[in-house]
């Protein structure tokens, strides 16, 4: 069974998990992830 997301969600668990640990500027993860810096610092 995949992943139940909310209609307007932009981010899975991975893709938490992988901003999370990451050492990219929070400008560098919301170019790569295609997110604003907005969600991405939550």
């Amino acid at each position: 069974m995949g992943q139940v997301l909310h209609g307007n969600a932009k981010t899975t668990h991975i893709v938490r998990a992988a901003i999370q640990r990451s050492t990219a500027t929070i400008t560098e993860l919301a170019d790569q992830y295609d997110l604003t810096p907005k969600t991405v610092m939550k």
